[in-house]
């Protein structure tokens, strides 16, 4: 098969390379193309799993999510996921091999996994008319540029033209782009067949002087100006984004949310469906910020369950989740955070670093936690099965969602499971999963994606709102479908905003691009 590709490279990071190769992957699938994402490596706390169960970047999973194409962990071969300041875990070709510092991976490792990325963008190329490649932070960074292998080198590797990604919200876009072009070899400037200036806010005419400028100085062409889009409500993957999100207020007609976040916080893309609820506002806090009096707490997923909890009991956040539970505020627990809730957290081969140790829970749930080094990753279907205001009007729903976890939770003195696990993968199973206390009010689960359950999370929500007093909003909110017609509609505009004709020679393409006016 013949496969033509283009490649998003940015002057830095949080430029928007992730979302703006959503959005071509939207409209080369839109435009009658088989098409699919790459990003060699990718360094993000927020993962999914694919239906073998590989694990792979999030940004991956939304962007064949826009190719209308099944995940695989070939589109995101190398994951990163940091567990301290400097180490992460690798993960390669969907499973984990060990944590690395820094150094010891930039150092020589990464070098070795060079035929692991040739192998699984190969594969692709087998089976999809266009790859869509998105680089990682900036190609000029001079340090790393002998080590790395998610920039230019992929570019080489894949012959792929690169567009340089400018983002002109946060100011110097001009000055970034001309010094990322100067900082690189002659051989790799000439690789960049483009510019794309994202996130601009104004008068586009005022710009074009700008415009001008820009491709007399560089030689290259400017193929579009990107508007910015203050509310696009598409999963995000990196802590920029989150960093947005930090104390946001609540107003006496909505629902509040709070969502402890941790330095180690993982999966927060797991509260997007009631970010988008109407009514709702998802109240991230942060550090020693007081958690007020929410309608609901959530402890989310954390990659060092054990350093995170260490986290909150230093800023006091452990014993104000405890007032409040004892309060009757009812308290969610996903994956990290339902092993905090529990009595006791065992790590006896330290596979959360800082060796063997023993460590006491929150106490709200009665579990116990032991950690493995064997990690547990699954799609999952389950059904409802527990008791209390969030389980018992569901029991014997299904929902699906994904496991990612180091270790299981065992139940004691007779604590009930919240669901049951009838699928792992393509294999059935029965597994309890999950607890609650006797008053329904504080649950845990290991499955991530519950809220992206129309129902269930329906039925949390009307629960919240009846204990306020408030009244149910009229429709139901549909998750799924919503993120769809957000894909097409990021979609037309940066179509209409790029030049579709240049991008279509740049690439070489058979036929001209258009954008495909989608009624969704």
């Amino acid at each position: 098969m013949m496969s033509y590709n283009v490649m998003l490279q940015g002057t830095s990071s949080s430029v928007g390379k992730s979302i703006l190769a959503a959005a071509l992957c939207r409209l080369f699938y839109r435009a009658g193309y088989r098409v699919a994402p790459f990003k060699s490596q990718n360094m993000a706390l927020n993962s999914c799993v694919t239906r073998d169960g590989g694990e792979m970047g999030r940004a991956q999973v939304l962007q064949a999510y826009a190719a209308g194409v099944e995940p695989s962990v070939r589109m995101n071969p190398i994951l990163l996921k940091p567990t301290a300041p400097a180490s992460s875990q690798i993960v390669v070709l969907g499973s984990p091999v060990g944590n690395l510092s820094a150094m010891e991976y930039h150092g020589n490792y990464n070098q070795s996994l060079l035929g692991v990325v040739e192998g699984a963008y190969t594969s692709l190329c087998g089976e999809f008319e266009i790859i869509v490649i998105e680089g990682a932070g900036s190609p000029a960074e001079v340090n790393l540029k002998k080590h790395e292998i998610a920039n230019m080198r992929i570019a080489k590797m894949t012959g792929a033209p690169v567009l340089l990604v400018a983002d002109i919200d946060r100011g110097g876009a001009l000055a970034a782009v001309v010094g990322t072009l100067e900082l690189l070899d002659p051989d790799e400037r000439d690789r960049v067949s483009g510019i794309i200036i994202n996130k601009f806010r104004g008068d586009l005419e005022l710009l074009r002087p700008a415009l001008e400028f820009l491709e007399a100085r560089t030689g290259k062409p400017v193929l579009g100006v990107i508007p910015y889009l203050s509310d696009l409500g598409l999963p995000e993957e990196d802590s920029v984004a989150l960093e947005r999100k930090i104390n946001r207020a609540s107003t006496a007609a909505q629902i509040e949310i709070a969502v402890v976040t941790t330095p180690r916080i993982s999966n927060f893309t797991d509260f997007d469906p009631l970010e988008r609820e109407p009514g709702v506002n998802v109240r991230y806090v942060a550090g020693k910020e007081p958690l007020g009096k929410p309608d609901l707490v959530i402890l989310p997923g954390s990659k060092n369950t054990l350093s995170d909890l260490l986290f909150l009991e230093e800023c006091g956040k452990d014993e104000e989740i405890k007032k409040l539970a004892a309060a009757g505020t009812p308290v969610i627990g996903i994956c990290g955070g339902y092993q905090m809730l529990g009595t006791e957290i065992n790590d006896p081969e330290g596979s959360e670093g800082g060796g063997a140790q023993s460590v006491k829970g929150m106490g709200l749930l009665d579990i116990v936690t032991d950690f493995s080094l064997a990690k547990v990753t699954y799609l999952v279907e389950a059904y409802i099965t527990g008791a209390g205001p969030f389980l018992e009007p569901c029991r014997d729903w299904q929902v699906k969602g994904y496991e990612i976890h180091m270790g299981e939770s065992r139940r004691v003195n007779q604590t009930k499971a919240a669901f049951q696990i009838k699928k792992r993968g393509e294999e059935p199973v029965e597994i309890n999963d999950g607890a609650v206390a006797p008053s329904g009010l504080i649950l845990g689960t290991y499955i991530h994606g519950i809220f992206d359950n129309d129902d269930f999370r329906g039925n949390v929500l009307s629960f919240l709102r009846r204990r306020r007093g408030l009244a149910d909003p009229e429709g139901d909110y549909k998750f799924a479908a919503d993120l769809e017609k957000r894909l097409d509609d990021l979609t037309r505009v940066v179509g209409s905003a790029l030049d579709l004709q240049r991008l279509a020679e740049i690439m070489g393409l058979p036929r001209p691009l258009e954008v495909v006016d989608i009624v969704s």
